[in-house]
């Protein structure tokens, strides 16, 4: 296919499938976290508006949970298929720590599922609101069981190779690597703020379209002040990230730069706000550059510099022209959200927020920001990490089946036409959702305590007849 090898390919399957899958898993760590806050603001105030907010969440956290579920499986399995001397040569320490997020994560989130989707009635306020907690803790250790795997891939600790296989021998050093905290940090907040804007999204249409109730101006200010908290903490984090980046991967942060040589000590770094890097040249072409910034934001010195591109063997050398344009859609979409936190801020002081129209459209139009940034801060990582699987341990195409590039071509054409259908279907479900304002949910609805958090049930509700079935049916 276009003269792909089947490496080629099969990179290409991994990241297609992966950047479907973490879409859907992010919105649910951030999702579950704002039912949580949800329900503990209706126990606490007794304001209706929280649980009818609960509801209409909660239903659509229940359709991405799904297709977060269905894509991982896919995902999961690619290892074996695809990257089998990949699981040969690190299964010791990637199997067992994916049976982990099993047996923990998956487990606790799936067993408390069903009793805060469908048990309202069937169990007492506090019972509920225990099982939306199990839940939102569910999806972040889940979140720090993957990350734990990904981040040993990108500086791998605590092993040693034997007869040709990785053996763990400090687990310890394997989960807590030096990258992992980091990486955790920076991935949950970013699945925060991807909710935030989410949510503000859907806030935005509804105030657009003329709706103001309650119950909208709540879950529109309640997205606005998270992006105004979380953004600043993101961008610190961030940089901590970078520089951690920097200690372990030195030729990942080059790439991202488009930095290929130094000049004389006294000159610094500059940073390149854009450009081109060109591989086969070793220079990036049309560069508009902030003299010395680069290496002040990297060294936190006047004068710093990191070792350059150019000064790594070619091999050895992950892609500049792809690193450097994802990391800076990351970046720049990352001040575009610290610019609606800070406008939404200053609205808020002025008691603007609800009526100015061109901010609403602003937020309307950063809804998909954060996933955006999501992938984009993907891309960078992953490709950054090449040539290798497994960070100066296994280069990649020694990670990948022997696999022809026909059935490569094959199995990526089918992947993307199910996808499309199967996941275009879901999502334009997810949205028609999304598009339908949340609605008092009348008197029938649970009642919350008044004194105090009655752990005793109510009266049984029918059983859901299907595994969606917390879902409305809704015309799409």
């Amino acid at each position: 296919m276009f003269g792909l090898s089947a490496l080629d390919l099969a990179r290409i399957q991994f990241g297609f499938t992966v950047s479907f899958h973490i879409i859907f898993p992010a919105i649910t760590i951030g999702l579950a976290s704002y039912l949580a806050v949800l329900e503990g603001l209706w126990l606490w105030t007794k304001e209706r508006a929280y649980r009818d907010l609960y509801v209409y969440w909660s239903r659509i956290f229940a359709v991405c949970f799904a297709m977060g579920v269905v894509s991982g499986i896919v995902m999961a399995y690619q290892f074996g298929t695809n990257w089998s001397y990949f699981s040969g040569f690190a299964g010791g320490v990637t199997g067992p720590l994916l049976a982990y997020e099993v047996l923990t994560a998956f487990f606790l989130e799936a067993g408390f599922l069903g009793v805060m989707l469908f048990g309202w009635k069937k169990v007492g306020p506090g019972l509920h609101f225990f099982a939306t907690l199990m839940v939102a803790a569910g999806t972040l250790v889940s979140a720090s069981w993957i990350l734990a795997s990904n981040s040993w891939m990108q500086t791998p600790a605590g092993y040693e190779i034997i007869d040709g296989r990785v053996v763990p021998t400090d687990w310890l050093a394997v989960i807590f690597n030096p990258s992992f905290p980091y990486r955790l940090v920076h991935m949950v907040l970013a699945a925060y703020l991807a909710t935030a804007l989410f949510v503000g999204a859907a806030g935005a249409w509804h105030l657009l379209r003329g709706e103001t109730t309650r119950r909208v101006r709540i879950m529109f200010s309640m997205a606005a002040w998270m992006v105004l908290v979380v953004t600043p903490i993101q961008i610190f984090a961030g940089d901590a990230h970078g520089l951690n980046t920097l200690e372990h991967q030195p030729a990942k942060i080059a790439a991202m730069e488009g930095h290929w040589r130094n000049g004389p000590k006294d000159e610094g770094m500059p940073l390149y706000l854009f450009g081109w890097p060109d591989m086969e040249k070793e220079e990036t072409l049309y560069k508009v550059e902030i003299p010395r910034l680069g290496g002040l934001i990297l060294t936190h010195q006047w004068d710093g510099q990191i070792k350059g591109l150019a000064e790594f063997p070619a091999a050895d050398r992950p892609n500049s022209t792809v690193v450097f344009w994802t990391f800076r859609i990351m970046v720049g979409l990352g001040f575009l959200m610290l610019l609606l936190g800070l406008w939404g801020g200053v609205l808020r002081l002025f008691g603007a927020l609800y009526d100015s129209r061109l901010y609403q459209r602003f937020a309307l139009a950063m809804g998909p920001a954060g996933l955006v940034a999501i992938l984009a801060g993907w891309l960078t990582t992953e490709i950054g990490r090449q040539p290798f699987v497994v960070y100066g341990v296994m280069r990649t195409a020694d990670a990948v089946s022997n696999h022809s590039a026909t059935t490569m071509s094959v199995t990526l054409a089918v992947f993307v036409v199910l996808y499309f259908v199967v996941f275009g279907a879901g999502v334009a479900y997810l949205l028609a959702l999304v598009g339908l304002p949340p609605k008092d949910q009348g008197p029938d609805a649970p009642q919350a305590p008044t004194g105090g958090i009655d752990l005793s049930g109510g009266p049984l509700m029918e059983r859901p007849a299907r595994p969606l079935s917390a879902a409305p049916d809704v015309q799409i």
